[in-house]
């Protein structure tokens, strides 16, 4: 890898970082009553966005769709098994009960985002459509209408968030 792709890698890596942590803060400035600034945050949030897809495309890691669903499928599979089962470990052994909590439901809700992968790169042949709903609480991807209880971390229907 040249020192410009890995510049690249390293921009796309600080670029999404910051659009996911303006939109965490955006949510903050709404719930406390400021949504002049909270606009601000989403606006800024959506134009690094814009930078870190384009690091990405000149990085050349978008593909085809069937490419992106098995690099995806791999890519949670291997954050299952190998990545989250170490934070895990290292949460209990510090006994931070909520970031323990935090990575089992982000490993337990993995497994599931893997077999929707798996299903979307069969949806790819049947041309089937579907609907997603995700738990605001651990990440659960639910297919079609969501649960009446999340079968990661039990949280009720009413938590689950449609995806467009």
């Amino acid at each position: 890898m040249s020192k410009t792709e890995e510049n690249l890698y390293a921009a796309f890596v600080g670029e999404a970082k910051a659009s996911l942590r303006l939109k965490g803060f955006a949510q903050k400035a709404d719930k406390e009553g400021y949504p002049q600034v909270a606009r601000l945050f989403r606006a800024i949030s959506a134009a690094e966005e814009v930078h870190a897809l384009k690091h990405l495309r000149i990085l050349d890691v978008i593909k085809d769709t069937q490419s992106n669903l098995e690099a995806s499928f791999a890519s949670e599979q291997t954050v299952r098994e190998n990545i989250y089962p170490d934070f895990i470990k290292v949460a209990m052994e510090e006994g931070n009960k909520a970031a323990e909590v935090s990575f089992g439901h982000a490993r337990d809700a993995e497994e599931f985002h893997g077999k929707l992968y798996k299903g979307a790169l069969e949806h790819l042949v049947a041309e089937t459509e579907s609907s997603y709903s995700v738990c605001e609480v651990c990440g659960y991807v639910a297919e079609g209408a969501p649960p009446e209880e999340c079968p990661v971390c039990l949280a009720p229907k009413e938590r689950f968030k449609r995806v467009d």
